[in-house]
């Protein structure tokens, strides 16, 4: 299930992005960055809950409502890998940007080293668009690596459940859709 973040959220997330399977691809912001995309009108920062409703993952969308319609999914983590729930998170947060953000084009990128990540974008039904060769610098690895540019269009996406969440999200929702509309 998908909420927003909040400051309380912000040291799990910090604590994801720092782990050494992480490191090398999320870039970790302080809590005042954080907190500005989770307040932003153009970003999102939401988080994914266990069914004992502990945070289980985090996602950040930028560039909600960009004339263009594209919204960029930054950043995205699980708390635990190799579950099986990678495709499920991955699956709700495009439900998510298609059907709660507006988007007509969803784009994300992966390092040209995290083969995982782009198996797993592959198979939830993103294009490889492009590879910016020797393009992102790592400090955690001390070298340039390429980056992988995936992207959907609305038209491509498959929905796989409805939108759900508690109370705060769909307030949340609400406030999105109501946006999309008025042009804000």
């Amino acid at each position: 299930m998908l909420r927003p973040a909040l400051a309380a959220d912000f040291g799990f997330i910090r604590t994801l992005v720092q782990r050494p399977e992480y490191s090398a691809y999320l870039t970790d912001e302080d809590e005042q960055a954080l907190a500005q995309y989770a307040a932003g009108p153009s970003t999102r920062v939401l988080i994914w809950q266990n069914p004992q409703g502990l945070a289980a993952g985090f996602a950040l969308f930028c560039d909600i409502g960009a004339a263009s319609g594209a919204v960029e999914l930054r950043r995205l983590a699980l708390a635990e890998t190799g579950t099986g729930q990678g495709a499920v998170f991955l699956n709700a947060l495009i439900d998510y940007g298609f059907t709660n953000l507006g988007a007509q084009r969803l784009w994300l990128d992966a390092s040209g080293e995290n083969l995982r990540a782009q198996r797993v974008y592959t198979r939830a039904g993103f294009t490889l668009e492009g590879r910016l060769r020797q393009h992102w610098y790592r400090p955690s690895l001390g070298r340039t690596v390429d980056l992988m540019l995936y992207g959907m269009m609305r038209d491509e996406w498959h929905p796989v459940a409805p939108p759900c969440g508690p109370p705060a999200l769909a307030l949340h929702l609400a406030q999105d859709q109501l946006g999309a509309r008025d042009g804000g």
